[in-house]
């Protein structure tokens, strides 16, 4: 019987990449130009416009006088927008800022008149079984998949929501080929026949590519293409929502988790640990952001900050595009991420500097602005030096209230030093603010050259071995032959042990103690201050360093006494659990046969992970690295991978390229790197242990 397939012409737009955002832009005009005058002219019945409206605004910009237009094809339900404002990779965004995301893009889409919303997610590096609740909290019922699915049908339950797999994936540029009309036929039945074994009598086929626009005389190729495979298939041009009208197999096949299995499509997961300066400032960005948004409404000022939030995170946003994000586009590309990040972070602490000042909120005050209680340590800063307080830091600048106050302006007498102090706090409610007070308490903190510790955690130095409680740490570099997307592990690598040859204090007060070490490699030195606060229950590890080599990951080793099965890590600002095969080896499992990429035992993480074992529940929160890997019965932490290509057809974890083989020097990482964990033991409670620790240590 002749199958019915529902083809739906769509681009998948990158806002960069391969190319900056200006360039990109500049297609997107062309691109976009004659897709409205193909709708406009009824050339083509409808255009999915790649589920995000970003391009949209990007084109609008530019192009004005195309928006009655653009709304009048929206309303005909020709022209498809939203629910997203932007592609975002689903691992390294937090679930704020994937609910932002959501909020903004359907408010752009419903004010232009669209109505139905797919949770369009065809090209993001796997899938966080998260995302599918949030999608429910915005009425959104249906989804399409494509990385990180395994043998699947077509139509299959995920955690309860309709989805589709794209079969083929999304990237089908055939009717743009220069070949015959016969070899497009055979081509398209090829593609077709492996959509029709996972299919029913319906199929879903995407027609587009990467910033491909739609041929002119698309309809007159598709009528030239059903003749040849009429006994089989009949094409016609709809959209993915007929698709779902029509289907009825979603029902068969029922699937409840996360989507990284790489069997069939690559999932690249080296790209957790590309550019990590870029996760760094990705956390601290939707951290800060959340606190000023937090105090905007803690200051009943909303309204007032509506606009300007909003307008920064649609820059965080635009950063946390999959390409973005994860360290895969060209390093100009990544400048103008650092740029926008740090526009973000000057909003945000703008914000707050403003609020504090409206708000009468002295230097000496402290306000809980988290849902949970608060005890511990806190850092906070005076331009007046005070007594009776730890003083860890000074620099040199003005007041924040001098810079803040409208009918003010700083002159050089203002121009001052600002030390930043340490004080403890007890019990601070949610909301509550209080006044600092002097505390003159003993301290349970005691340090030497290889001791630091308390009454609740230990660090030691033995015979230039590090030890937590008794755990092995250690720094290990390997070789990596890979890219941006991939780790390109070397078969008989096993890494070269960095070498500990010098210690000492480097702070010793009752509030903080520190320990600084240096390790030195082949090449280069790596320093690490270990810090530890009275009363603590997690040791502080800042790792500061130049880097002067390439093609190398570096990575921080924890040894446990039993093989590792089980990581709980954070997803979406909760907790998940994942299993491993301690034994597996990638480097004897590297991939012969083309077009397969090798299965890894790393996974993404946002800011903590925990392992329950029955002697020692070991915890980790970061600020920034956003990717582990387990072998045997131990954990390593990538805080550093130097590669220099976007996709090297060479890598020997990928048989084939992911994207073109650009040279990216900077993704070399080569001069000053910076990387920060804490290492806590936990009770036994996963979900607990590791948030309750990202809320003391990230936030």
């Amino acid at each position: 019987m002749r199958k019915q397939v529902i083809a739906y012409l769509h681009t998948h737009w990158d806002r960069e990449w391969y190319r900056e955002f200006e360039i990109f832009r500049m297609r997107l005009l062309r691109v976009f130009d004659n897709v409205l005058d193909m709708l406009d002219t009824n050339k083509i019945p409808c255009f999915y416009f790649d589920g995000q409206v970003s391009a949209l605004e990007d084109y609008l910009e530019i192009r004005p006088e195309k928006e009655q237009l653009v709304r009048t094809l929206i309303r005909q339900k020709k022209l498809f927008i939203g629910p997203f404002y932007c592609l975002v990779d689903e691992f390294l965004t937090d679930k704020t800022c994937f609910e932002k995301n959501l909020e903004l893009g359907m408010k752009k889409a419903i004010d232009f008149g669209c109505s139905d919303f797919i949770g369009y997610l065809p090209d993001t590096f796997g899938h966080s079984q998260n995302v599918v609740d949030i999608l429910r909290e915005f009425g959104i019922n249906k989804t399409v998949v494509w990385r990180g699915v395994g043998d699947f049908p077509a139509e299959f339950k995920w955690c309860g929501m309709d989805t589709v797999n794209l079969v083929r994936g999304y990237f089908n540029d055939v009717f743009s080929l220069k070949c015959s009309v016969e070899e497009k036929a055979e081509i398209l039945k090829k593609t077709l026949d492996a959509i029709s074994e996972k299919s029913g009598q319906y199929m879903l086929l995407p027609i587009g590519a990467d910033h491909l626009g739609v041929p002119k005389d698309i309809q007159d190729q598709i009528i030239a293409v059903n003749e040849i495979l009429k006994e089989d298939y009949n094409i016609k041009l709809g959209s993915p929502f007929d698709y779902f009208r029509y289907a009825h197999g979603f029902d068969d096949f029922e699937y409840n988790g996360e989507l990284r299995d790489n069997s069939k499509t690559f999932v690249l997961q080296g790209c957790y640990s590309s550019r990590l300066d870029l996760k760094r400032y990705n956390v601290e960005c939707s951290h800060k952001l959340e606190l000023a948004s937090k105090f905007v409404r803690f200051a009943k000022a909303e309204k007032k900050y509506e606009s300007i939030l909003n307008y920064a995170y649609k820059m965080l946003i635009q950063n946390q595009a999959h390409d973005g994000i994860c360290g895969c586009s060209v390093d100009d590309v990544h400048s103008e991420n650092i740029t926008r990040y740090k526009k973000i972070l000057q909003i945000a602490e703008t914000i707050i500097d403003e609020l504090k000042l409206e708000t009468k909120f002295e230097e000496k005050m402290v306000l809980n602005l988290s849902d949970k209680p608060f005890s511990g340590i806190i850092e906070f800063e005076s331009s007046e030096p005070l007594k009776g307080f730890q003083k860890i830091s000074s620099r040199y600048g003005f007041d924040k209230k001098l810079l803040t106050d409208t009918q003010r302006i700083p002159v050089t007498e203002d121009y001052k030093e600002i030390g930043t102090y340490l004080a403890e706090v007890w019990d601070l409610q949610p909301n509550e603010i209080s006044f600092i007070d002097v505390d003159f308490e003993d301290t349970d903190l005691e340090v030497t050259d290889t001791l630091l510790q308390n009454s609740k955690i230990k660090f030691t130095i033995e015979l230039g071995q590090m030890f937590i409680n008794g755990l092995p740490v250690s720094l290990v570099d390997f070789i990596d032959l890979g890219d941006s997307y991939n780790n390109g592990p070397k078969e008989d690598d096993c890494g070269a042990e960095l070498k500990l040859y010098r210690t000492k204090v480097v702070m010793s007060g009752k509030k903080r103690a520190a320990l600084k070490i240096d390790f030195e490699s082949q090449w280069d030195i790596v320093s690490l201050v270990v810090s530890l606060d009275k009363g603590a229950d997690f040791l502080k590890f800042d790792f500061d360093w130049v880097n002067t080599q390439k093609n190398h990951l570096l990575e921080v080793k924890f040894e446990l006494p039993e093989p590792i099965r089980e990581v709980f890590s954070e997803d979406m600002n909760t907790i998940i659990k994942r299993e491993f095969n301690p034994d597996y080896d990638i480097r004897k499992n590297l991939p012969e046969t083309r077009g397969i990429e090798a299965k890894t035992n790393s996974a993404p993480m946002q800011r903590g992970l925990f392992i329950d074992e029955m002697t020692n529940n070991l915890g980790i929160v970061t600020k920034g690295l956003t990717q582990y890997e387990v072998f045997g019965n131990a954990l390593y932490l990538p805080i550093l991978r130097a590669t220099g290509v976007i996709s090297n057809p060479k890598n020997p974890a990928r048989s084939t390229p992911a994207g073109p083989p650009l040279e990216t020097p900077a993704l070399q990482m080569q001069g000053e790197n910076k990387a920060g964990f804490a290492v806590f033991f936990g009770n036994k409670n996963a979900f607990e242990d590791v948030l309750q620790q990202i809320y003391r240590f990230v936030l």
